[in-house]
């Protein structure tokens, strides 16, 4: 009984217990931060505003998600679409919209001509019919023959916004007369009213001009939107108008042309003398009298292109018109000299032998000026009519015949009063668009990924450019990752890209990144008529300007020749050299005039550049032999010194100053003085082969091109040079040190880049035109795909030239400064000795008279007459002081040598 009490008293206990325990939660909860009561609290309050049903918010996000899919979905194709139409060639396009209009064409002829039925055919009766009346069996044909024009001629669309507001006006104005004629049915008579008159268009068209003007003044306002509409579709100006109706006539034969009147006695025989005075190239056609316009609209649009006014032309003989005694000896003149036909100034022989002629008795006259040469030169006056001896009497000789000029004209220029037209630039093909993107550049993203994450590379390919021959991948790489280890990786990724001409530039010059050029596995062309007409566009007209070709990015690369101011053109067999320089020459013939650059071109290789032979910028016929291309680099060097002088004299550094100041008429010659100042034009030297001239006199050539490439800048002198045999003992470093523009082509070796840029690189280009431009002051070459003209072209532009004007040669070119002496021809008894001298030198190209006396044991006469008999026969070279003489024969050609010396003996 006592232990009841004790276990009654414990459930007291613990109860009391728990109230103390109370009071102890509820002063650590008062201990608590302030901040979590409130926490608390927000999270009590979230599940509350959420009272809305289940299954009504469940479709309600059922239904959102879905619409959204689908237009993600939809979105998508029509990105894909659209950026699967940006990579179509842009003559697909067109053929595109020209079968889209061929497909309207024939709907619409199946519901106007076949009375299609259903809704369909409602729908064509009522867009067509209603809008065009009765003139709806012409729409089909009219549709489709704009899409014919768009497959035809899908190189063209300049024209299409003239075709089309000269068709919608033509339209207009035949539907609203027919409306008119009609009756002019309103919309209160009914549609179909309206459709047997001239539909919705004719009702819109005529019912405003009735309705204020009436039919009287409507009908002839309509009329001449017709023909407005008629001219602008054939593109005919008004003014020429009765000259398209007469060409009508004569191709459907109901017009004659018209037949010139017979010319009288006098006028027959005075036209005869015209026509005999002309060359022969040109007495075989005679020009229509509409050409002169044609030239005179030719020379306006050229004097606007070249940004300074040309002087007028000659005024050309009136067939019309009796020809005097005065006329006949003009032009008997300057036919022979070239005066007009030939670009040059009367020469003093024929301008003097002509000043005294006049009409009827040719009596003498007061003489005419002549154009003075150098003082130190001989020349004609009113007082020497006669030729002096040694010059060919040019009244004796037939105007086909070559002629002997003076020693040095006054200038190297043409005559200011040519009319002389650039050829167009409709001559040079088009190219289409380039590409900026291709699956084949998509392939090789994803495997430049791939290289990267399998060598664990922190960089990424952000972007890249696609050339003609090259994408250029730009890569940017992740922090802390050094550059090497992307350049490290150039095999991997040449195996992983498959193609083993990879070529890494760390950095992009301007960029911080590294670019990678991969060669694209669908080259393009790129044409030299984009770049002259990029040229044009931009209305440069630097006559000196030269296209290039097309940059990596995408960027057309031409630079002018003026400010190069020489060049240096090397690479490989095939690599492209020989259609830049093609490139080259054209460009100048597209741009320049006779008056603004004159050429000479050396082909050592005789036929690179056989096809411009004849074109009237050559100063030169196109020089073939080496010894000959030497001597025209001395007298490159003796004109370069003249220039010199005339800038000296008259205080100008630059020959574009001086001929802006005699442009200008700010110089003028000394008094007293015959000269007459002309500008000079720029003169422009390419030599195809340096090697072959290196080979033959290196010492001569190498003299003459430093001292052109040091000195000839300001004079107006640039120099071209190009190889195929990039060494070092053609390309020296005399050479290389002042040609500061370098192209190089693809080279087979990494010592001839470096030979040509002074880097690498070119050894890894993969050819066809890919080159490497590095230009005056340029740091890094700009890697591009050359310019490709095709014969067809050149061919086209040359003759062109050749049509405008007759090239005047300049026979000092090729002339040294120093006479021949006069050597004894006869070789008498010492042909023995002479073979044996000729054998000796060449065996051992050392031309030395010391040594013939030693080796065969003769005097110093004997061995100087040998050695002169030799210069005779162009064995050695001439004297040159002390030093041993050149040798010009090689030891192969020695038998031919000998036996040409036996036989000279015997006849």
């Amino acid at each position: 009984m006592a232990s009841r009490p004790s276990a009654a008293r414990k459930p007291p206990a613990k109860k009391a217990a728990a109230p103390a325990k109370a009071p102890a939660k509820k002063a650590a909860a008062k201990k608590a931060p302030a901040k979590k009561a409130p926490a608390r609290k927000a999270a009590a309050k979230k599940p509350a505003p959420a009272p809305a049903p289940n299954p009504t918010s469940g479709v309600y996000r059922l239904a959102r998600a879905l619409w959204l899919g689908l237009a993600h979905a939809v979105g998508a194709v029509f990105r894909g679409v659209g950026q699967g139409a940006k990579n179509l060639d842009p003559a697909h396009r067109k053929d595109g919209l020209a079968l889209l209009l061929l497909a309207v064409a024939l709907i619409v002829a199946a519901g106007t001509w076949a009375d299609l039925k259903g809704p369909v055919g409602d729908l064509v009766e009522i867009l067509v019919t209603g809008a065009f009346g009765r003139l709806d069996l012409l729409v089909p044909i009219l549709v489709a023959v704009i899409a014919v024009r768009f497959i035809r001629h899908p190189e063209k669309p300049e024209a299409n916004g003239r075709i089309v507001i000269g068709l919608s006006a033509l339209v207009i104005g035949v539907l609203g007369q027919i409306h008119v004629a009609c009756g002019s049915p309103a919309r209160s008579d009914g549609m179909q009213d309206i459709r047997d008159a001239g539909g919705l268009i004719g009702w819109a068209a005529a019912t405003p001009l009735s309705s204020t003007m009436t039919d009287v003044l409507a009908v002839p306002l309509l009329v001449l939107l017709t023909i407005f509409g008629l001219l602008v579709v054939t593109a005919t100006p008004v003014n020429a108008i009765p000259q398209r109706l007469r060409q009508l006539g004569v191709r459907l034969g109901l017009v004659r042309e018209p037949v010139p009147e017979e010319f009288g006695p006098d006028d027959e025989r005075y036209e005869e003398q015209w026509r005999e005075a002309l060359p022969a190239s040109r007495r075989r056609r005679r020009r229509d009298p509409e050409e002169y316009d044609d030239d005179g609209v030719e020379q306006e649009a050229l004097s606007r292109r070249r940004g300074r006014p040309r002087r007028s032309a000659v005024p050309q003989p009136d067939r019309d018109r009796p020809m005097d005694a005065v006329d006949v000896a003009a032009a008997a003149a300057a036919a022979l000299d070239g005066a007009v036909l030939h670009g040059m100034p009367p020469s003093p022989i024929v301008a003097d032998l002509t000043q005294g002629v006049s009409a009827g008795d040719r009596e003498p006259t007061t003489p005419t000026p002549v154009p003075a040469a150098r003082p130190q030169q001989e020349r004609l006056t009113a007082d020497e009519p006669k030729p002096p001896a040694g010059v060919l009497d040019m009244t004796k000789a037939p105007p086909s015949e070559p002629r002997d000029l003076p020693a040095r004209a006054e200038q190297l220029q043409l005559s200011g009063d040519i009319t002389y037209s650039l050829p167009s630039l409709d001559l040079l093909r088009r190219g289409g668009p380039g590409k900026a993107r291709s699956a084949a550049n998509d392939a090789v993203v994803e495997s430049l990924r791939k290289v990267f994450t399998e060598f664990k590379v922190d960089a990424a390919v952000t972007g890249f450019t696609r050339g003609p021959t090259v994408t250029r991948y730009v890569v940017e790489l992740g922090p802390a990752v050094k550059v090497e280890r992307v350049t490290a990786l150039t095999k991997n990724i040449a195996y992983a890209v498959a193609s083993p001409d990879v070529r890494i530039i760390s950095p992009i010059p301007g960029k911080s990144a590294v670019g990678i050029e991969i060669p694209n596995t669908d080259r393009e062309m790129v044409n030299l008529g984009d770049v002259l007409r990029l040229a044009e566009s931009a209305e440069d007209d630097d006559p000196m300007l030269v296209a290039f070709g097309k940059d990596v990015e995408g960027g057309y690369v031409m630079d002018s020749l003026a400010k190069m101011p020489h060049m240096l053109v090397a690479g490989a067999t095939g690599s492209g050299k020989s259609s830049c320089i093609n490139c080259l020459i054209t460009s100048v013939m597209m741009r320049a005039t006779p008056e603004d650059v004159r050429m000479i071109l050396v082909d050592p290789k005789r036929v690179e550049l056989t096809a411009y032979e004849g074109i009237p910028h050559l100063i030169t016929p196109i020089i073939t032999n080496p010894k000959r291309a030497a001597e025209a680099l001395q007298w490159v060097v003796r004109e370069m010194d003249l220039r010199y002088d005339d800038l000296a004299a008259y205080g100008y550094r630059h020959i574009d100053d001086f001929n802006r100041a005699v442009r200008e008429g700010k110089v003028k010659p000394p008094e007293g003085s015959e000269r007459e100042l002309q500008p000079y034009p720029y003169l422009l030297v390419i030599v195809d082969e340096l090697a072959d001239l290196m080979m033959v006199a290196p010492r001569d050539v190498e003299d003459a091109i430093v001292r052109i490439t040091q000195l000839a800048r300001a004079a107006g002198i640039h120099l071209v040079l190009a190889t195929q045999r990039p060494s070092v003992d053609v390309v020296t470093g005399l050479i290389k040190a002042n040609v500061p523009s370098r192209l190089a082509f693809a080279t087979s070796s990494l010592a001839d880049s470096r030979v040509i840029l002074d880097q690498a690189g070119a050894e890894k280009l993969i050819g066809k035109g890919d080159g490497l431009f590095l230009p005056m002051g340029a740091n890094k070459p700009t890697r591009m795909q050359g310019a490709f003209v095709t014969e067809e072209e050149v061919a086209a532009v040359v003759q062109h030239c050749k049509d405008q004007m007759a090239p005047v040669f300049r026979e000092d070119v090729v002339v040294g400064t120093k006479q021949k002496k006069e050597i004894d021809e006869d070789i008498g008894d010492d042909l023995d000795l002479l073979c044996q001298a000729a054998e000796l030198v060449v065996s051992t190209q050392f031309g030395s008279t010391s040594m013939l006396q030693r080796k065969l044991r003769v005097g110093f006469a004997k061995a100087g007459r040998l050695m002169d008999l030799m210069e005779s026969r162009n064995i050695v070279g001439p004297s040159e002081g002390s030093k041993a003489r050149d040798v010009l024969v090689k030891p192969d050609e020695l038998d031919g040598v000998l036996a040409l010396i036996r036989g000279e003996s015997e006849g």
